[in-house]
């Protein structure tokens, strides 16, 4: 069950995060380049998202869905978590948006996603590698959150979280093991992911002195 539920609970945690990534990029991009009135209006929706509590957000749409599924909450997760990712886009965006190759590549007429693809990404994708390699620990702890709240996934689909969620049956029968070991495999993987998120932004911050 702990390796069963630790893949379950691993593909959440990476299409969450594909998910909140692409919608970030996307989003961050499209600030990044436009007008200064839209580019405030964009970013004044990000700051209201961010005011309120991202786990509020995801209870809520998850209680709209209803029955859960590891898509489905992958999915929930995802569209809820791409705010601080669309910042630092918008961010790094902003500072190459007149550079010479990139106002060449728009004479030539070249489109808003080529020049993502080819010009944009290449340029802040190391910038945001190491909270992109964070949201995969958050989705996972999220999803945990979910099942221990009763709102995640079903008993039948095997995950970390929904292991944790046997919690006050396993206490008053006093099987703590059934929540101890998923809890530790829990807190070691977002450990690790913590540990390899912090590797990645110092090798950046390295790239960066050499340069």
């Amino acid at each position: 069950m702990i390796w069963y539920g630790g893949r379950i609970s691993l593909f959440i945690g990476v299409l969450a995060t594909v998910i909140s990534t692409t919608i970030a990029i996307v989003y961050g991009s499209i600030s990044g380049v436009a007008a200064e009135w839209l580019d405030d209006m964009m970013m004044r929706f990000t700051e209201i998202i961010l005011s309120i509590p991202s786990i509020l957000i995801i209870i809520f749409v998850q209680a709209m869905i209803g029955q859960a599924n590891p898509v489905s909450i992958a999915i929930v997760i995802g569209i809820t978590s791409w705010m601080n990712i669309s910042k630092i886009v918008r961010s790094e965006v902003r500072q190459i948006r007149n550079s010479e190759y990139i106002l060449a590549a728009k004479c030539a007429g070249a489109n808003f996603f080529y020049i993502l693809k080819q010009h944009l990404l290449p340029n802040f994708i190391s910038a945001i590698m190491f909270m992109v390699v964070t949201n995969v620990g958050s989705a996972i702890g999220i999803e945990a959150t979910l099942s221990f709240l009763g709102i995640g996934l079903p008993l039948e689909i095997i995950s970390w979280g929904s292991m944790l969620s046997l919690a006050e049956k396993a206490l008053l029968s006093n099987y703590w093991w059934i929540i101890l070991i998923p809890g530790l495999f829990l807190v070691i993987t977002l450990v690790c992911i913590t540990n390899i998120g912090d590797y990645v932004r110092r090798n950046n911050n390295k790239e960066f002195s050499n340069l």
